[in-house]
């Protein structure tokens, strides 16, 4: 059963004064002509900018090439399928019969395509400003994890580096739940370490990918509090 298309909109702190805007948004093509592919097209546009913009501010030293292989791996397919993932937002789509029973509320392509598609919500409903500032919001973690001496490396790498010059014990990860068919399974995995108590859940389609946003968002929550 499809949860009520609200309590997503209040997960993710938005009010929309028209709602057929977001319920739009989380409507897939299998449902028919009126999806929400055309507010994808427009949500893909901004979201390609505002991180461009926001990697453009952090690194004001980095040359182009390095700026577009940033943004690259903040904005893809999995990234965005990850961030959907953290919010159930398979629980929320709206389907065909055929692609439900596929299991389309698991696949990759249609998760990001729905963030996507919410953003192109926001800028119809609330304009271009309000938009932004809640892509920002939704990739703050992810640009506080990066830095320009390792950014290469993966999360785990990084926070392990990190830990280990500091003579502080290893990062532990905790598998919470695995869920779905064999060939498309979601993992959740939580990360701690003796720093702080604060604990972090990442979510991946392996647990590998599982770890590797659990320790990125540890990443993130030590470069704020490093400020």
């Amino acid at each position: 059963m499809i949860k009520a298309p609200e309590r997503l909109s209040k997960k993710l702190g938005l009010t929309f004064n028209h709602p057929e805007w977001f319920v739009l948004a989380l409507t897939h093509r299998s449902m028919g002509a009126r999806n929400n592919e055309r507010l994808e097209f427009l949500g893909d546009s901004i979201l390609g900018f505002v991180i461009a913009e926001a990697l453009f501010e952090k690194f004001p030293d980095a040359p182009e090439g390095v700026l577009s292989r940033l943004r690259a791996s903040l904005v893809n397919q999995e990234s965005l399928a990850e961030l959907a993932r953290l919010h159930n937002f398979g629980d929320y789509l709206i389907l065909g019969s055929g692609e439900l029973k596929s299991g389309g509320y698991r696949r990759a392509s249609i998760l990001s395509d729905a963030v996507e598609a919410i953003m192109g919500a926001i800028i119809k409903d609330q304009g271009i400003d309000n938009c932004k500032a809640w892509i920002l919001d939704l990739f703050a973690d992810r640009i506080a994890a990066l830095h320009l001496d390792n950014w290469q490396k993966d999360p785990k790498t990084r926070l392990q580096e990190y830990l280990q010059a500091r003579q502080l014990d290893i990062p532990e990860y905790s598998l919470i739940s695995q869920t779905g068919l064999p060939h498309e399974q979601t993992f959740k995995v939580e990360c701690s370490i003796t720093l702080f108590d604060k604990k972090f859940i990442g979510v991946g389609i392996s647990r590998k990918k599982a770890e590797q946003q659990s320790a990125e968002l540890m990443l993130a929550q030590i470069a704020r509090d490093s400020k």
